[in-house]
C-alpha cells in the first residue's frame, strides 16, 4: 500500500521545526527513524498533510552520563542504547530490554523520541521510562518543559504532546551500584510486539528488599508500575511465597485487552509468570552485589 499524498519539510533546528508544527494547527507529523509512522501511514490510519523531518536537527544524538543521570538525545537510536558503554555502566537494564525491540535493522533506525512520542503499549522504552522515574524534555514554540514519565503517556499511542511539541531528551536517573534488575519479555517470535514485558530493579538492605520497582507493559493501554506488589515485597526476603504473592497480586491488579496474539487471561497469567521469574533474577543479582 501507498501512503496518502503529504507535503515534506526538513527542519535544520528545534525552533524551526515547532514552529513549522504550530503552523500547521494538528496536521503534521515529526518523521525521525520512521519505523512506526511508515507503517502507519502506508496503512493510512495516518494521513497527515505534513512530514516534518527532523534528522537534520544538531545536537538531539547522544548518550552522556552527568550528575546522576544518563541524558539521552531524542535521535539517538535504539541500537545506541544496546550497545553503549554508559548504557551498560549505569541503566544495564535498558540496554537489556533494547535488545528486545524489534530486529536490528529497525532498531538501527527506530529513534528514543520517536518510541516515546509513539507510545505504543506493548513498546519496552516507555515501560522502561516508567519504571525509572524518567524525566522527559519536551521543545514547544512557547518554550522548553520537562515532564515525568509516568504522566506522558496517558493512553495507547497517546500522549500528553501537544500539536507543536517535540521530545527532545530523555533523563533516566542513574541505578545505584549495588541494585538488582532483571527485564523479562514474551513474543510469539523474536522480534514480534511484546504479549507482556516486566522489568524490575531493586537493592537489598539488612538481607531485604529496598527500593523496590516493578514495571509492566502489554497489559494495559499504558505502562505501569506494580504499586501493590511492590508495597506486599518491602522490605522482606524475597523467598518463594514472597514471589508467589507478589504474582499473584500483579495478575490481579492488571486488566489486559485481548486480540489475536493472545486472550486476556492469558496475558494475565503470563505477567505473572514473567515477574516472578523477574523479580527472582533481580534479587539474585542484587545479592551478588551486596555481598
Amino acid at each position: 500500500m501507498k501512503p496518502a499524498a503529504f507535503d515534506y519539510m526538513a527542519a535544520e533546528s528545534l525552533e524551526a521545526a515547532t514552529s513549522i508544527l504550530c503552523r500547521a494547527g494538528g496536521e503534521a507529523k515529526i518523521l525521525a527513524g520512521g519505523q512506526s509512522l511508515v507503517p502507519m501511514l502506508n496503512f493510512r490510519l495516518l494521513r497527515p498533510t505534513l512530514l516534518v523531518d527532523i534528522n537534520r536537527i544538531p545536537g538531539l544524538d547522544y548518550v552522556e552520563a552527568r550528575e546522576g543521570f544518563v541524558h539521552i538525545g531524542a535521535l539517538t537510536r535504539h541500537h545506541t542504547l544496546e550497545t553503549s558503554p554508559v548504557i551498560k555502566a549505569h541503566l544495564p537494564i535498558v540496554g537489556a530490554a533494547m535488545r528486545h525491540v524489534a530486529h536490528l535493522a529497525i532498531r538501527n533506525r527506530g529513534t528514543i523520541g520517536g518510541s516515546l512520542a509513539h507510545a505504543d503499549p506493548a513498546a519496552e522504552l516507555p515501560m522502561m521510562a516508567t519504571l525509572l522515574d524518567a524525566r522527559i524534555g519536551i521543545q514547544g514554540s512557547k518554550g522548553r518543559r520537562v515532564q515525568p514519565a509516568h504522566s506522558f503517556v496517558v493512553g495507547a499511542l497517546t500522549t500528553s504532546l501537544r500539536d507543536d511539541e517535540i521530545v527532545t531528551d530523555i533523563a533516566f536517573p542513574m541505578l545505584p551500584a549495588d541494585a538488582g534488575w532483571a527485564f523479562e519479555e514474551m513474543a510469539r517470535r523474536t522480534g514480534d510486539f511484546a504479549l507482556a514485558a516486566v522489568g524490575v530493579t531493586v537493592s537489598v538492605r539488612d538481607g531485604k528488599a529496598a527500593h523496590l520497582r516493578i514495571g509492566l507493559s502489554g497489559v494495559a493501554d499504558t505502562p505501569r508500575r506494580a504499586a501493590a506488589a511492590e508495597s506486599q515485597l518491602a522490605g522482606r526476603a524475597l523467598n518463594a511465597a514472597a514471589l508467589e504473592e507478589a504474582a499473584a497480586a500483579i495478575r490481579a491488579s492488571v486488566e489486559p485487552n485481548r486480540d489475536l496474539h493472545a486472550s486476556a487471561d492469558y496475558r494475565r497469567h503470563l505477567v505473572g509468570v514473567l515477574a516472578r521469574r523477574a523479580i527472582a533474577t533481580a534479587w539474585q543479582r542484587a545479592l551478588g552485589a551486596a555481598a
